[in-house]
């Protein structure tokens, strides 16, 4: 996947990137945002007894949004994840309400981040790049990554792009032993960096890859040497 994103890339404008990173990498699906879930509960549960009325809150929005980033987010169900609503009966409390009322908790917490990428996913980007830089991973890691990433596509929408430039590379320096997602996230890095001319940026990032990452799919199928090659840096 994050090889194909890497070509599609390099032939893309900045102002585009959005339109053909989102269904690729830009949300987290459900299985990370349950980890998420668990390492907060884990941490402050005993110690906030909001939190419970906090996950008893968010619990219908939580589990709508896990199901549109496991498909599709549709305007409809975005809206109400962000204002609550009634959904075939069943009673939605919206994440915004739960950030208002719970913001201290780790739900509330979690709320700021389902907030950031609903908001990015309906192309309302200072929404999305305000929730997503309140929201705090607080040592999970892999939604820090994501985090990070999403502030990086809300920038790029807004042509920002030193902005964007730079919080894909923050999502690449987060975790850099986890090798799935600090991959990833430098590939994306390395690939904007390119799209937008700065090509001693790519390069540094794109030797990175190769050196420290040689298990990604880009490195072993040879595109980083291609891209590297196209950019002057010929493999000893």
């Amino acid at each position: 996947m994050a090889d194909t994103v890497s070509k599609q890339a390099n032939s893309l404008s900045p102002e585009n990137i959005w339109a053909h990173y989102r269904k690729q990498i830009i949300y987290v699906g459900a299985a990370i945002l349950i980890i998420l879930a668990g390492y907060f509960a884990y941490q402050e549960l005993i110690k906030n007894p909001k939190e419970q009325e906090a996950s008893e809150a968010i619990f219908q929005a939580e589990s709508l949004f896990d199901k549109m980033a496991a498909d599709h987010f549709s305007k409809d169900s975005s809206i109400l994840v962000l204002n609550g609503g009634d959904l075939n009966g069943l009673k939605i409390t919206g994440v915004l309400k739960v950030i208002s009322n719970y913001g201290g908790t780790p739900s509330g917490n979690r709320a700021k981040y389902i907030a950031g990428a609903t908001y990015l996913h309906i192309n309302e980007f200072d929404k999305a790049i305000k929730y997503l830089k309140d929201f705090d991973g607080n040592g999970a890691d892999q939604v820090q990554t994501k985090a990070y990433i999403l502030l990086g596509h809300a920038y790029a929408e807004q042509n920002k792009n030193d902005d964007a430039l730079s919080y894909y590379k923050k999502a690449a320096e987060v975790n850099k032993k986890d090798d799935a997602m600090a991959s990833d996230a430098l590939l994306t890095a390395a690939s904007f960096a390119d799209v937008l001319g700065k090509k001693d940026d790519a390069k540094k990032m794109y030797i990175e890859l190769r050196d420290n990452y040689p298990a990604h799919t880009a490195v072993r199928s040879g595109d980083v040497d291609k891209y590297l090659a196209r950019l002057g840096v010929f493999k000893q």
